[in-house]
């Protein structure tokens, strides 16, 4: 069969100065396109690798571009905070008290039946010169609502507080990978030369639900994991043995670091040995280092006035205190600090917000923990001067229910649409973004997810949350999975 004819344009691609021409431009492209990738202008979408010193793992890190923000404080809610009692006010809610949910009269959630909608337990009135409507609960923190910014639209993956707690903390609603803020220190290493990059304070009450998945290092080098104390309990087996005087104890760290030198010259190649005597050093430093930080009785009277450090509530005091100690490790180079206010040791609902049965009573007794201290650690750090650098994120697992559940006076897990707010560097003071429908049920304007969260804190520190990978058996792993975007709305 005789092939068809040639075309014009083949024709004159065959000339042979029609091909060298082509084959000319081909190879400036190339070249072009060599030059453009060595000054890193072309778009790329392989992994950014932090440069990991195994001496010196803490070191810090260049970011992947100019960031907002140069510390986070993450501070964690645990059992889920009630959106429509504290930040998402609802008129429609008020106004329909007592009637079905509408188009959702048979509703079972997690703990059962739903029973009829109920209005916000506490009064919301307008705060600031935004106007901002924020409860009663919280009346300290509703002072200072011309500083957040409020995402009414976050939804999570679970109903379950488990899952959700590690989703939160960790971009995963399974056991086994890295809390954010041991992908943060990863990243960027630390600007405290004798403190962790990442520490998490627990409520001095106990743990959150899922303890250590907040803050461990999973698959990505251990060194990165967080460090968990507070100011009640610091790191344990820390202190000098009294039989061993101090000067004693100085020569024998400096003993131990010749050894160590001269151990490390012989093996130049060993990085795994490099990286345990780096571990081993800052053990040694924090031990002489973390007393110091958690030594309260060094601040001003009007400070711990200011926090509530001395209040009669001991749980309250012990809140307060650990606020404190956050201010603390920021303003010392800690790179991520983790506060947690609730915890899961005293039982369901007793020691924090899974209002569930009798949501008043709980809540009565959690808002003056939460509040006073809170709102003194956001106005402390302004005062300081650190909030225009530092990052405030303030989360809770999932939200709750606009109904009370049947047969109880509580609200039941709702992961389809709740409240964080952020504060301080980077984002839009005063401002309200996404929407939750008219009850609080749904999340339905400007829809945001964990990722997208993830992906914003990780924007502002001047990370690409779309190259900060690490693989592992396999895969390219990421805080954000494969999903996420940096919620650019609420960039200042």
């Amino acid at each position: 069969m005789p092939l068809p004819p040639l075309s014009a344009a083949g024709r004159q691609f065959l000339d042979r100065r029609a091909f060298l021409q082509f084959a000319g431009h081909g190879l400036g492209g190339i070249a072009l396109a060599s030059l453009l990738a060595e000054q890193r202008l072309l778009a790329d979408d392989s992994p950014i690798r932090p440069q990991v010193r195994p001496e010196a793992p803490h070191a810090p890190r260049a970011p992947h571009f100019t960031p907002k923000a140069r510390r986070v404080l993450l501070i964690f809610c645990t059992g889920a905070l009630s959106h429509v009692d504290t930040f998402d006010y609802k008129p429609e809610l008020v106004k329909r008290h007592g009637q079905p949910l509408p188009g959702a009269e048979k509703l079972v959630t997690f703990q059962g039946e739903q029973g009829n909608l109920v209005k916000p337990l506490w009064d919301f009135k307008p705060r600031g010169q935004s106007g901002k409507m924020v409860s009663d609960l919280l009346p300290n923190l509703a002072q200072l609502a011309d500083e957040m910014c409020f995402v009414h639209s976050m939804t999570a993956k679970s109903n379950t507080h488990g899952p959700a707690e590690n989703q939160m903390s960790t971009g995963y609603t399974l056991d086994g990978f890295p809390g954010i803020g041991t992908w943060v220190s990863y990243a960027l290493g630390s600007e405290a030369r004798d403190l962790p990059a990442f520490v998490a304070i627990p409520d001095p009450r106990g743990g959150p639900q899922v303890g250590p998945n907040h803050w461990n290092a999973a698959f990505l080098p251990a060194v990165f994991q967080g460090t968990a104390f507070n100011a009640e309990k610091p790191i344990p087996n820390l202190e000098r043995p009294p039989e061993i005087a101090a000067p004693a104890d100085r020569s024998t760290r400096d003993f131990l670091r010749l050894l160590n030198d001269r151990h490390l010259a012989r093996h130049p190649g060993d990085t795994d040995l490099a990286a345990r005597i780096a571990s081993y050093e800052l053990a040694a430093r924090l031990q002489l280092r973390a007393p110091e930080v958690a030594d309260l009785s060094r601040e001003s009277a009007a400070t711990r006035e200011l926090y509530g450090v001395d209040d009669p509530n001991k749980t309250k005091a012990g809140f307060a205190k650990n606020c404190l100690l956050a201010r603390r490790l920021l303003e010392r180079g800690v790179r991520f600090v983790q506060l947690f206010n609730g915890a899961y040791a005293m039982g369901e609902g007793v020691g924090n917000w899974d209002g569930h049965k009798t949501i008043v009573s709980q809540y009565s007794v959690h808002g003056p923990i939460l509040d006073q201290p809170c709102a003194a650690l956001l106005r402390d750090l302004q005062g300081c001067g650190l909030l225009g650098d530092t990052l405030v994120a303030f989360v809770t697992e999932f939200g709750r229910m606009p109904t009370f559940q049947k047969g109880a006076s509580g609200r039941d897990h709702n992961p389809k649409g709740f409240t964080v707010w952020l504060a301080g560097a980077g984002v839009k003071r005063g401002f309200s973004y996404g929407a939750t429908d008219d009850f609080g049920h749904h999340a339905v304007e400007n829809v945001a997810t964990i990722y997208d969260l993830h992906a914003t804190i990780l924007h502002l520190l001047g990370l690409d949350h779309e190259r900060l990978s690490f693989y592992h058996n396999g895969i390219e792993r990421r805080l954000t999975d494969v999903h996420g975007h940096p919620l650019r709305e609420i960039l200042s």
